[in-house]
């Protein structure tokens, strides 16, 4: 009884929604189909998110050789498989439940591209870095599916990505301070996750339906976006008789000013105009770029 208590007082103040929006198809890449929830007309930038896609991908459709600075991507496989290739020289494919975490820092130009038949499905999250990160030297953090850290307990299951949940952590280490947590709830579940009380959070719901931040709301499905408003702590519950699926992420902001030009993500216009001119005269981390074509771009077709 003493456990039940305590868990039934685990928030003091559960988050509250306080938006919510659909995700709609749209077109990324070389005939990729995202649903881009963060980082659209609605949601430009939710500190420190900067982008949120849902990908679904079907070779030969991908995306081909493309640069980025100044942020990280994390790219967690649903279904199929991506191969990875940079001018590096880093190559790898990541599988259902696999995930890669790159910090692009001063700059990278890479590929990903289908490594499947049929259709890959995943997510692919952008963190902003901090002023005194965006010009580090890019590395990779990759992670199968058999080592991503779960715990299972009252009719919850959840893969850690990065952060801690039910009593699990995760090896992934942010820069940005950051919590990605993959929830399945059984019919009935019912969850109470804590958040740092400073940090911005949202959810992004991947199948079945759900009721978050109190009992009152009404149910949210599949390819919603449910931003999260102040608090200590998330709840939500299973009242379907299917299972549902949702991520929670959640950052401590950065509250610094930003200044976005498409893959490119500095602080200042200056350093935008900067990065713009490193690309395109192959110097300050893009030396690499010059000579360099990943094999998936090699074998297209123009």
């Amino acid at each position: 009884m003493h456990d039940q208590k305590e868990s039934c007082n685990l928030l003091k103040e559960p988050r509250l929604v306080v938006r919510k929006f659909l995700a709609r198809p749209q077109h990324e890449g070389l005939g990729a189909i995202v649903r881009r929830s963060i980082g659209r007309f609605e949601l430009k930038y939710f500190d420190p998110f900067l982008v949120l896609d849902e990908f679904s991908v079907t070779a030969p459709a991908g995306f081909p050789d493309h640069p980025h600075r100044g942020f990280e991507t994390v790219t967690y496989m649903l279904q199929g498989s991506f191969t990875h290739e940079d001018f590096e020289g880093h190559k790898g494919t990541i599988g259902a439940g696999d995930l890669q975490w790159m910090t692009a820092g001063r700059g990278i130009v890479h590929s990903e591209m289908p490594a499947a038949q049929g259709t890959q499905k995943g997510l692919q999250l952008w963190i902003n870095l901090s002023s005194k990160h965006k010009m580090i030297e890019p590395r990779y953090q990759e992670i199968l599916s058999k080592d991503v850290a779960e715990a299972i307990k009252d009719g919850i299951k959840v893969r850690v990505i990065a952060g801690e949940a039910l009593g699990t952590k995760s090896p992934i280490y942010t820069r940005t301070p950051t919590m990605y947590l993959d929830f399945t709830l059984k019919p009935g579940a019912h969850l109470q996750q804590p958040i740092p009380i400073s940090w911005n959070a949202f959810i992004y719901v991947l199948e079945g339906e759900g009721i978050f931040g109190n009992t009152k709301s009404s149910p949210t499905a599949a390819h919603h976006l449910l931003l999260l408003g102040t608090g200590d702590g998330l709840e939500v519950w299973n009242k379907s008789s299917k299972p549902l699926r949702f991520i929670l992420v959640g950052g401590e902001p950065l509250g610094e000013p930003l200044v976005q030009f498409g893959p490119f993500v500095m602080n200042t216009q200056e350093e935008i105009d900067q990065t713009i001119d490193d690309f395109e005269n192959y110097v300050n981390g893009f030396e690499k770029a010059r000579h360099w074509r990943s094999e998936s771009n090699l074998s297209l077709d123009y």
